[in-house]
């Protein structure tokens, strides 16, 4: 009992020695001892969700009718056409097909139609819009949905957009199994999230992830949505769910060396792909604005050179002559800090924020031109895929005479004439007869025409070789450089005296 008690005791004292402690750093036991957690213990159950939402994704398999005027000699050889069949068809070839191209015992190929490729889709509401990815029925002559309980439709194709990657479908049905739409905005990186499709033809089959990233940049149109999802070719177009059952984004693209899943996918944001597809349903095609320019990433040495304090906005390189950028007064060489008030973090936010744009609305162009913002009114045309922003040559006439000697930069230079001036559209810019050391080390070459240094427009050759000659050779300078159509900032620095 003493014994026992003396332990007791010791106990006893070491909680009262703690709660001392705890209390002479202002903190009561429960707030020290609290670990961090999260809201969830153990693994999900994804069963019942599975049951609930399997029914409304849809296998999507396509047929092409061969082409006429195609032999054997046009298609790839038996290895590669092995591969191929292997990859998209599970190794089995597609009815009436063989490696060389021809029918079954050598007989010429038919005008029946073959299978070309397998997707995933899922259905939008009970009359039977469905959607996919563009590229799943992108070239097909038939595509055919068929539902878990293995119903086939043959489906009509009301319109693709390639931009975002989404295309809708209708079936000739009533009540059938359909998903609910969900926020792509409000999702969060940690999220569990399921994919349900068919990968490799092995219809509805399941996978389970956490959200990587829910906005990541690929050079696609839009920002898309980072999974660890195993998605694999045949998944394309199947939905990306979260645990509410909610469609979150559309399963797009994989990051892959081998073909097959690394835990990196991609996924189109559901919100983005409901305003295509009302687009799509109504007119079979999505209408986007532009204001007619050409534009690229704006770097960490362009933006300290030109005094931004980050490296944000939209680099204009070139200016559609008589478009609305044109007419609105914005020039090469500008920085598109803002669209209609709203900033412009990276070069590819812009296209989307003109796109999404009514057409022939009044909307304002914020830029940064010689160090400082310059806001300008600019009309949204419509985005015609097969326009775009061009200028011309600018390199006719005769050169001005050459200037004595190469700068501090390793650049001759010489005045424009008066012809290449009013080829060009511009009211100074000097001609590069030559390039060498650090010039040359950025790529500078002879042709080259130059209208800004930093923040300085140039007028002519004596003008130019002057603000060469007082740059620190410390800090980087940027030059705005026009060759050919494209006009874009060239970072480097001077020698050192």
């Amino acid at each position: 009992m003493k014994n026992n008690f003396s332990a007791g005791s010791k106990t006893l004292s070491a909680l009262v020695l703690g709660a001392s402690l705890w209390m002479s750093l202002g903190m009561s036991p429960a707030t020290a001892a609290s670990p961090v957690t999260g809201a969830v213990i153990g693994l999900p159950d994804f069963a019942d969700l599975v049951d609930r939402v399997g029914p409304a994704v849809v296998n999507i398999r396509t047929t092409e009718r061969p082409k006429q005027g195609k032999g054997a000699n046009g298609l790839p050889g038996d290895d590669d056409m092995q591969e191929l069949l292997r990859r998209f068809f599970g190794g089995q070839l597609p009815p009436g097909a063989a490696p060389n191209g021809r029918g079954r015992r050598g007989q010429a190929p038919s005008d029946e139609p073959v299978n070309r490729g397998v997707g995933s889709g899922f259905i939008l509401s009970a009359d039977g819009y469905v959607m996919t990815n563009a590229h799943v029925v992108d070239g097909a002559d038939e595509v055919f949905v068929t539902l878990t309980d293995k119903r086939e439709f043959k489906a009509k194709v009301l319109g693709a957009d390639t931009s975002t990657d989404v295309a809708v479908l209708k079936i000739e049905g009533d009540k059938l199994p359909f998903l609910v739409m969900g926020n792509s905005d409000k999702i969060r990186a940690g999220e569990w999230v399921i994919a349900i499709g068919s990968p490799f033809n092995l219809e509805n089959t399941v996978t389970a992830g956490i959200i990587s990233a829910k906005a990541r940049d690929t050079g696609e149109y839009l920002p898309l949505i980072q999974s660890d999802v195993a998605v694999n070719p045949g998944n394309s177009g199947g939905p990306l769910i979260n645990m509410r059952g909610e469609v979150i984004g559309i399963n797009s693209q994989i990051a892959t060396l081998s073909g097959g899943s690394n835990g990196i996918s991609f996924a189109v944001p559901i919100n983005e792909a409901i305003r295509v597809s009302e687009q799509l349903k109504k007119n079979g095609k999505v209408t986007r604005g532009r204001i007619g320019v050409q534009i690229g990433e704006v770097s960490k040495e362009v933006a300290e050179s030109l005094g931004l304090k980050n490296a944000q906005g939209a680099e204009v390189a070139l200016v559609e002559p008589g478009g609305p950028a044109d007419k609105a007064g914005i020039k090469a060489g500008d920085i598109i800090l803002k669209f209609n008030g709203t900033s412009v973090n990276r070069s590819s936010d812009l296209p989307r924020l003109v796109g999404d744009s009514a057409l022939d609305s009044k909307a304002t162009v914020t830029v940064w031109r010689k160090g400082a913002e310059l806001t300008l009114p600019v009309t949204v045309a419509e985005l015609d895929a097969d326009k775009g922003a061009k200028a011309g040559k600018g390199k006719g006439g005769k050169p001005a005479p050459e200037a004595a000697k190469a700068n501090a930069l390793g650049l001759k230079v010489i005045d424009l004439s008066a012809e290449q001036k009013k080829e060009l559209g511009v009211d100074g810019g000097v001609l590069v007869d030559s390039a060498e050391g650090v010039a040359a080390n950025a790529s500078l070459e002879e042709g080259d025409v130059l209208l800004q240094l930093n923040n300085t427009e140039i007028r002519n050759a004596k003008q130019f070789n002057e603000l060469v000659a007082k740059l620190d050779p410390k800090k980087p300078s940027v030059l705005l450089v026009r060759r050919d159509d494209s006009t874009r900032f060239i970072s480097l620095r001077p020698t050192a005296k």
